[in-house]
Order: structure tokens, then sequence, then C-alpha cells
């Protein structure tokens, strides 16, 4: 008689075979084994979309950070860039300026130097119209005896003023091998500069030939330097042997006038017997 309650395969049972007393309990173990898996599942999903939460966060991070400090060194580039022209400007612009500075003293420099030598070419004339008028008295009997005497009397500070120009050369010889040099102090220089100064104001044989201002001229304009391997130091300096030898040209006229004046004066007198 069949069990209308249970009838016979309807429901759907595991299968029996080799589970002997526990067959009846396979439903259970199914699911066991269900409930697990779908908790693995859930807890995948939440992970998966927290980490793909997590990892949008990070990135938009990233690429906020990486955008700012792209701006920041954009930023500090500009300014850079723009500093650096602007002190490339200014160095340009200080450059020509010390160009042009360098080229006025060049022109000053021929300038003066031509003008010197127009004084130079001017005292030698007066040298030579002094010579030439020096053998015409000397040849004229009383008159050059009065000349020869009063050139005697001037050879004395001739002699002294033509010392003193030779330790000046020296001195200045010195002065410009200090300038041209590059371990030697610049104060020592200025000593030297300062020396040459008062010896020229207070020595009485070049008192009357203004070398005090010739002296500074050549302190401010004379920049000439030999190469470095140049072991000869009267190779330096360009102004100052232009002085030098226009003030010895100044020494030889002096004496000439000196004795032209002092035969005007009166002081020499013929020689009478």
């Amino acid at each position: 008689m069949n069990n209308l309650n249970d009838p016979p395969r309807w429901n759907i049972q595991p299968n029996p075979r080799g589970r002997g007393a526990a067959a009846g309990d396979g439903n259970q173990w199914n699911y066991a084994l269900l409930v697990p898996m779908l908790g693995l599942a859930a807890f995948r999903w939440i992970w998966t979309r927290e980490s793909q939460k997590e990892i949008h966060r990070v990135t938009s991070q990233y690429e906020n950070d990486i955008s700012t400090i792209k701006g920041e060194m954009e930023a500090r580039y500009r300014d850079t860039l723009t500093e650096r022209s602007r002190a490339a400007a200014t160095l340009e612009l200080e450059l020509e300026k010390e160009k042009q500075r360098v080229k006025g003293y060049k022109q000053a420099l021929i300038s003066q130097t031509q003008q010197l030598m127009e004084e130079r070419k001017h005292l030698q004339q007066e040298r030579e119209a002094l010579n030439e008028e020096k053998q015409r008295l000397m040849k004229s009997g009383a008159a050059g005896a009065v000349l020869r005497e009063a050139l005697e009397r001037e050879s004395d500070w001739y002699h002294r003023a033509t010392a003193t120009l030779r330790e000046l050369e020296g001195q200045l010889v010195e002065r410009q091998n200090a300038y041209c040099s590059l371990i030697q102090p610049r104060d020592q220089r200025l000593e030297m500069e300062k020396n040459m100064l008062l010896k020229v104001v207070k020595d009485p044989a070049v008192a009357d030939l203004d070398l005090e201002s010739d002296l500074r001229d050549i302190f401010k304009r004379d920049k000439h330097c030999a190469d470095l391997l140049n072991m000869d130091r009267r190779k330096n300096g360009s102004l100052m042997w232009v002085y030098l030898k226009y003030w010895q040209l100044q020494v030889t006229v002096q004496k000439h006038k000196r004795a032209e004046e002092a035969i005007f004066a009166g002081k020499n007198r013929p020689y009478m017997k």
C-alpha cells in the first residue's frame, strides 16, 4: 500500500550508494558546504569592491599630487627662467657699460698720448732752437761767455733733476710691475704711489715740473701689462714711458730757460779784465 505522504522517488534524495547508515544525512552536508561558499563569495565581492574603491582613491590622490607637483615645478621653472633672463640682461648691460668704459679709457689714452707727443715735439723744437741760440751766443764773444757761465751754474740743478727722474723711472717700473702682478697686494702698490707723490712734491729739483698731476694721470690711465710669461719688467706700462721722455725734455728746456732768466736778471756778468 503506497504512502501518499511519501511517494517513492517523488522527492529528490541524495544517492544512498556507498553511504551506509549515514546515507540519510547527505542533504545536511550539502547545506553545510554551501554556507561557507556563499560567505566566501560575499567576502570576495565586498573585498573586491573595497579594493577598487581604495585603488580609485589612491589613484585620484596620486594624480592630484602629481598635478600639484607639476604645477609647482612649472611655476618654479618659470620663475627661475625669468630670474635668469633678468640676470642675463643685467650682465649684458653691465658688460656693455664696461666695454664703453674701456673704449673711453682707450680713446682718452690715445688722446693723451697724442697730446704728449705733440708737446714732446714742441719741446724738441724749443730744444733745437735753444741749442742753435746757444751755439750762436757762444760764438759771439762776451755773450757766449755769459751763456756758458749761466749754463754751468744750472748744470748742478740739471744733474740733480736728471738723477731724480732716473730714480722716479725705477719706482714707476716697480709700481707698474705691482699693478700687473696677480699676487702682489694692492696696498703695497698704493704705498708706492703715495711715496712717489710725496717725493716729487718735496724734491726741489723737480718742483717746477709739476710732476704730481702727471703721476696721478699715470696711476689712473696706464693699465698696460705685458703677457703673463714676460720676465722683463720694463715691458710693462705705456703712458709712463711717454711721460718719462717728456719730463727729460722738460728738464733740458728748463736748464736753458733758467740760464736765460739768469742772464736777463743780470746775475751773470761777462768776465772783464
